[in-house]
């Protein structure tokens, strides 16, 4: 059966509707002004924190709850020996892989388009374990392969939802990458054209499995584009927060148009602008999130009151905290400088410094070169309180 890219139109909301459209004036405007808060060699640094957050949160979405230790262990290659919680290792590891090579520029352009597609779910899947390149075909129980960079050749359902057939997915494909082709779009089409991408990239579901984790990866990478997006948040730890609405909205757009006044496609021109004021509000709540802890002067206290009390249980030197605010500022710094932030002879400027470097505070390429601010586990919550969830 033949099934025309029509029947998911509209692909995006009617120009005009102002409070979409100032909400994706606002996203742009915070979203540029949050890039300038951190020096950027510090936001370098937090960068890799975050996609460590945002591969977490992701996880989270499809069911699979990795600690963040064990997602710091896997960078690090210290695997588990069990089989369950190592395959979840790996899977967070091929996440934060993907993003820093989309973050770091290394990807296929970022318009809407199949090869970009194809790309993520390749890289992605291509550094998953063998175990979880298979999925179960719930009707039938017939086990399939995820091939790494291949559409789907099989029928799935999501929930109520039928995804277009196997064989019909080429002309979707193309009319996703016509419909949000940036250079047709305004700028603030484009913003907007990025949330409704999301949800019709997950209506197609192009491949066996990991459309989830292609969409949200997709998102974040046209949002860098934009220059919205940044290593300083993640939109999928608002979608996280709540998992339950972040799927009903999904399923809301699926709906069939519902009569003469929701638009003209075979879609709900209605839910479609509800998905992308909800998309648009988490992507303004996040940045305003990490705003507010990104804060530089509830920053710094926040990181005296926990390196002071570091000092008082004798876990650091004192003078500790002269050396971070340092890096904090300038971003880093010959080692040779320690003597001078902290006011020690050089041997005992020496000492606070190893300190703190063996403790992951600071941190730097090799053993010479110039220190800049680290992010040890330890220090997250104290330094970035709710960035994670409360561990027991």
């Amino acid at each position: 059966m033949k099934e025309p890219a029509a029947l998911m139109e509209p692909m995006l909301p009617a120009q005009g509707l102002k409070e979409l459209e100032d909400m994706a004036m606002e996203l742009a405007k915070k979203g540029s002004a949050l890039a300038g808060t951190l020096h950027p060699i510090v936001r370098q640094s937090l960068g890799d924190l975050v996609r460590s957050m945002n591969c977490y949160y992701s996880n989270l979405i499809e069911g699979h709850d990795t600690h963040p230790r064990d997602i710091d262990k896997a960078l690090v290659d210290d695997l588990s020996g069990d089989p369950v919680r190592r395959n979840l290792q790996l899977e967070a590891k091929a996440h934060i892989e993907v993003q820093r090579m989309i973050d770091k520029g290394e990807a296929p352009p970022v318009i809407p388009s199949k090869e970009f597609l194809l790309w993520v779910h390749f890289e992605f899947s291509s550094r998953l374990p063998d175990d979880l390149l298979w999925i179960e075909n719930p009707d039938t129980g017939e086990k399939l392969e995820v091939i790494p960079g291949e559409i789907r050749k099989s029928e799935v359902a999501v929930g109520r939802h039928i995804p277009p057939l196997a064989k019909n997915l080429d002309p979707f494909l193309t009319r996703f990458e016509q419909a949000y082709a940036p250079e047709k779009l305004s700028q603030v089409q484009q913003v907007i054209a990025i949330a409704a991408s999301h949800h019709r990239l997950t209506w197609i579901h192009p491949f066996l499995d990991g459309n989830g984790r292609v969409a949200r990866l997709y998102s974040h990478a046209w949002l860098l584009e934009t220059e919205i997006g940044s290593s300083l948040w993640s939109v999928s730890r608002g979608l996280a927060r709540n998992i339950d609405e972040y799927k009903a909205r999904l399923m809301a757009a699926d709906a069939p148009r519902k009569g003469d006044l929701d638009g003209r496609g075979n879609l709900s021109h209605e839910e479609l602008k509800n998905f992308c004021q909800y998309f648009l509000g988490v992507c303004i709540d996040q940045i305003e999130f990490m705003a507010k802890l990104l804060d530089i002067d509830n920053f710094v206290t926040r990181m005296n009151i926990h390196i002071q009390e570091e000092v008082a249980l004798k876990r650091l030197p004192k003078e500790s905290f002269s050396l971070l605010r340092e890096a904090l500022y300038v971003g880093e710094f010959k080692r040779g400088r320690a003597a001078e932030i902290t006011g020690y002879q050089d041997r005992k400027a020496r000492e606070v410094l190893s300190a703190l470097v063996d403790k992951g505070y600071l941190v730097s390429d090799t053993e010479r070169s110039p220190v800049r601010l680290g992010f040890p586990g330890e220090a997250v919550e104290r330094w970035l309180p709710k960035l994670y969830p409360t561990f027991s």
